[in-house]
């Protein structure tokens, strides 16, 4: 089906990929980022709600944690540091095998990409990278500078779609809070495992489907099941 008549018959016709934890396995070195964030601050959440916790933005992530006040008192100090607990662990951070062919897959089947981030610029660029992509192998990228109010809230989705050029997505994730965020969007989810969360956890947010890993997808033919 071409992208004109996928967007005439209302069917979905764009593919947007979550960054960390899905195309890259980052998701636990960003764990660690924020506990030595938190530390910086005399503040230690048990690690495994940090991990938890991984997938919403850090405006979300600050005040679930470790409460409104903090958030009010040290929110944008606890981000900073984080960014700077994250970036001394990049280098360690490896992009997942079969995530670029995922990307080449839908592109190959004749479906916009995006990427659907509200991480840094920095960190996206970086990611892209690692897994051997361009922003140029994209119809859009997004980052935490493109909207407002960062996932679970749907405005990253929404921002990456229409830059895209499409009218209907799908989201690959691997967070409950990507689930979340695609259903108030309007879009299905093809969930996966890479993230920590279990398949009944996804399942149970609203995910279409859930797979063990991006190489699950790099044939495509889970895209012949969309529409």
């Amino acid at each position: 089906m071409t992208d004109d008549s996928q967007q005439a018959s209302g069917a979905v016709d764009t593919v947007l990929f979550d960054v960390d934890g899905t195309l890259i396995d980052s998701t636990y070195h960003h764990a660690i980022a924020w506990a030595r964030a938190f530390a910086r601050f005399d503040l230690y959440p048990p690690l495994w709600r940090v991990h938890r916790s991984i997938g919403m933005g850090g405006d979300q992530l600050v005040p679930s944690l470790v409460g409104d006040d903090v958030e009010s008192k040290h929110g944008d100090d606890l981000r900073d540091a984080w960014e700077e607990e994250y970036e001394k662990l990049l280098p360690e951070v490896r992009g997942f095998d079969g995530a670029a062919d995922a990307v080449r897959a839908a592109r190959s089947k004749g479906y916009k990409v995006a990427l659907a981030s509200s991480g840094k610029e920095e960190f996206t660029d970086a990611a892209l990278e690692k897994i051997g992509l361009t922003r140029d192998d994209f119809d859009a990228v997004t980052s935490s500078d493109d909207a407002d109010n960062s996932k679970p809230e749907p405005d990253i989705l929404e921002v990456a779609l229409k830059e895209a050029g499409g009218s209907k997505g799908v989201l690959i994730g691997d967070a409950t809070w990507d689930v979340e965020a695609a259903k108030k969007a309007g879009m299905s989810t093809m969930g996966l495992r890479t993230g920590g969360f279990s398949a009944a956890e996804m399942h149970d947010a609203g995910a279409t489907d859930v797979v063990d890993a991006i190489t699950d997808l790099c044939d495509g033919t889970w895209l012949d099941r969309l529409n």
